[in-house]
């Protein structure tokens, strides 16, 4: 699949980008990440020029974000449940999104991209949740910017050697995780150190 990706990109440029993003966000096996790290490295090469190649791949994460929270939101989870394995979407994975969306809340939205497994399904759980419009935007789409900023910068730094991502994509998340999950960590407590009252 990955190279079928990679292929796309190659010959249709933009376009593909931003379908392969869309439908990668919405729950379909997209490479997402090699994906955005094999256009920062053509942004390197001098293939693509880097506003173009920034507005499709965030447009396209945006508008499979989107698409992904109105299903939510109009549908409700028992059409998800059944219908949501033609999107690797299974029950068990919908209900621990929709749980770990309760917990956290709208930064789900803003982090669950870099954890793997989680940015397929935390728009889901916004729509279902029935979060408004403009909460959901404002926390997904700035995800949406952090993402894509990130990965493309990665394969245009990286150059030639940007295939290690795609040998170590695991391990770079992983780190990513950890680091956001630090922060927000970090972030909580301050709120509650500086609010008591509000949390007692």
């Amino acid at each position: 699949m990955e190279q079928h990706v990679l292929t796309w990109i190659t010959q249709y440029g933009y376009l593909a980008i931003f379908l392969l993003l869309a439908l990668g966000i919405v729950g379909l096996p997209v490479p997402d990440e090699t994906l955005l790290t094999f256009t920062g490295y053509l942004i390197y090469k001098g293939h693509l020029s880097p506003p173009l190649a920034f507005a499709s791949a965030l447009g396209g994460s945006a508008s499979g974000i989107t698409a992904s929270y109105a299903l939510g939101r109009v549908f409700g989870l028992g059409l998800l449940h059944r219908f949501g394995k033609y999107l690797h979407l299974t029950p068990e994975r919908l209900e621990r999104a929709h749980q770990w969306f309760e917990r956290i809340g709208h930064w789900a939205l803003t982090f669950g991209y870099f954890i793997p497994g989680v940015r397929h399904l935390t728009a889901y759980a916004a729509g279902i949740s029935g979060l408004e419009a403009h909460r959901f935007a404002t926390f997904a789409y700035a995800g949406a910017i952090l993402w894509v900023t990130g990965f493309l910068s990665l394969g245009y730094l990286l150059g030639e050697r940007w295939q290690t991502v795609e040998k170590n994509i695991d391990h770079y998340l992983v780190i990513l995780t950890i680091a956001f999950g630090v922060l927000l960590l970090g972030y909580l407590i301050w709120r509650k150190w500086r609010n008591p009252k509000s949390n007692s």
